[in-house]
């Protein structure tokens, strides 16, 4: 597609939501669900500036994100004239059977039956960015033996605990944060460097909206690097012995009380080189999602790198969000409002 436009029409710095994307990706009639729909769908659109949008859809079925940017990159070498890529695609997902006979070893809460499905109206979307100080200030508001933690974790706690505040949920309801992880380095004997399919677990940290909301920011931290912790060869093959057992009935339940986090800051996407015009100035998902935000590396006007999370919430529950971050990065301790 050929579009009468530059690329500063998309704001300074790039980041999602953008406008027109409707126009970027043909939507495919049937395309949005899992089964009986398109494996893959791109559109490139040419910018008067001379620049390119690279819009992709794929089905999660197929693979990873990390499979995905070994598919991208392979597109890339091929335009840039190289033969076979330097990575061949590797199928062999029977490296990752169920043991016989499966045995679950683990509490998955990831995949507890939920009966509450989630309802939520007058979405609005927005991102934050993480640069180093805001990282710096909410580093600040640990304890000292916890300000080793990861960012991931960091950011992660603060995301949680600034969206449970937000949306106002029963002080007795039990909430859930799904660290969704790529987990080919906890793999022995190893995957072939080649895989591209879902290679994908979701430790997950579970408590409460009164004791999220009324503790310190701290709180959190201890109960995502506790779930993070978990992620061992064990717990992968458990996985995957859950899945033998429960087989179709089994997924990540559809609720508000459950919040899922994707890192894709060391992904490469960014990375991908299509010839001429170099390397991507944004690289990342195009829209937030209600239930799952991803971590985007990118920079922002004055040129710092850091950590992009689009976030999708109510309008009203926005607007709190908003608010309770800003107060966390004022330093501003706000008690949770249950």
């Amino acid at each position: 597609a050929d579009a009468d436009v530059t690329l500063e029409l998309f704001g300074e710095p790039l980041q999602p939501p953008f406008p027109c994307f409707e126009e970027l990706l043909f939507d495919v009639p049937g395309s949005q669900a899992m089964l009986n729909c398109p494996l893959l769908l791109v559109q490139v659109t040419q910018l008067k500036c001379g620049g390119f949008i690279f819009a992709l859809r794929f089905n999660h079925v197929m693979c990873d994100g990390t499979g995905l940017q070994q598919f991208m990159s392979a597109i890339g070498e091929m335009v840039r004239g190289v033969v076979t890529p330097s990575i061949p695609p590797v199928w062999e997902r029977h490296l990752l059977n169920a043991r016989d006979p499966p045995r679950v070893t683990f509490t998955h809460h990831e995949y507890d039956r939920v009966e509450a499905t989630v309802i939520m109206d007058n979405m609005v979307k927005c991102s934050f960015f993480f640069g180093p100080v805001e990282v710096s200030l909410l580093r600040s508001l640990l304890p000292l033996h916890l300000r080793h933690c990861t960012k991931f974790e960091l950011i992660t706690a603060c995301l949680w605990r600034c969206r449970t505040i937000a949306m106002n949920l029963d002080p007795d309801e039990q909430v859930r944060m799904l660290c969704i992880a790529n987990v080919r380095s906890k793999f022995n004997p190893p995957l072939p460097s080649g895989y591209y399919g879902n290679f994908l677990v979701s430790p997950t940290a579970i408590t409460t909206v009164r004791n999220l909301c009324h503790n310190p920011v701290g709180y959190a931290v201890e109960l995502i690097k506790k779930a993070i912790a978990k992620v061992t060869e064990e717990f992968i093959k458990s996985t995957a012995d859950l899945f033998a057992i429960r087989g179709k009935s089994l997924h990540v339940p559809a609720v508000i009380g459950s919040y899922g986090i994707s890192d894709l800051m060391h992904m490469g996407f960014e990375n991908v080189d299509f010839g001429r015009w170099g390397k991507a100035v944004f690289g990342g998902t195009a829209k937030a999602t209600g239930l799952v935000s991803f971590f985007i590396p990118t920079k922002n006007k004055e040129g710092q790198v850091g950590t992009l999370v689009p976030i999708c919430l109510p309008a009203s529950a926005m607007e709190r969000f908003s608010n309770e971050l800003d107060n966390m990065l004022k330093h501003q301790h706000i008690e949770g409002k249950k």
